[in-house]
């Protein structure tokens, strides 16, 4: 996924509301952008690091800034556009990286389905063959372990629900999780941040749900998914 227009750099004076950004310049001046990222943002929200924004020339928008990267205490660069995760699988499974999820016809984002009326990130389809394919972003890191939340998530929990319902209907059900940061060797849910998800999870993946892990590589121009953890 290629940036529309180059990123531009600043410091982080303060993340405040959930969604708002204080992010200084490097000509000196103030700018409020938007944070694109309802997690704790645990490790990389502090003042004084080092941010890239992404600029929009849209006249409705309220705000012309979107805070895109950020480098962490430790050096590492980190997704802070949690949305973009989807973006970033389906490019992936289109381009072929995705070696798991080869072999489908058509493609489709955001489809309703099971009884909690929600919408499958991806949706893999050949013939009658059919595979549900949930994209979440991974940013969190203790120590060498990636972690899955970052916060409580019953939104998480009925997605697991539902693809759990899927598998059962004898559909393929996939949990496919996008690292969007460096560092961290391996992979576990957050039990002590949100047990319930974990403990899911785990009945998930007994139940056949497949989890896939698969790690961003981060450019000047862009960011992709390369590699597998896992």
């Amino acid at each position: 996924m290629r940036f529309e227009t180059p990123l531009i750099p600043g410091t982080l004076i303060k993340r405040y509301k959930r969604f708002l950004a204080d992010i200084s310049l490097e000509d000196g001046s103030i700018v409020t952008a938007h944070c694109p990222n309802s997690g704790s943002m645990k490790g990389y929200k502090e003042e004084g690091l080092r941010v890239w924004l992404s600029e929009s020339d849209n006249p409705k928008r309220k705000l012309r800034y979107t805070w895109e990267l950020v480098e962490d205490a430790d050096g590492e660069t980190v997704m802070v556009h949690a949305a973009r995760a989807n973006a970033l699988a389906e490019e992936a499974v289109r381009e072929g990286v995705v070696t798991e999820l080869q072999g489908y016809d058509r493609l489709r984002r955001e489809v309703k389905y099971g009884s909690q009326n929600s919408r499958i990130d991806l949706l893999l389809e050949k013939g009658d063959a059919k595979c549900f394919v949930e994209v979440k972003s991974v940013t969190l890191r203790e120590g060498d372990t990636l972690m899955f939340p970052d916060a409580v998530t019953t939104r998480g929990q009925k997605h697991l629900e539902e693809l759990m319902e899927v598998k059962e209907k004898g559909d393929r059900a996939v949990l496919f999780f996008a690292v969007l940061r460096e560092g961290g060797t391996h992979f576990e849910a957050a039990a002590h941040i949100d047990p319930a998800y974990a403990s899911l999870l785990a009945q998930a993946s007994d139940a056949g749900v497949e989890v896939l892990i698969y790690r961003a590589a981060f450019a000047p121009e862009g960011v992709a998914l390369g590699k597998r953890i896992g």
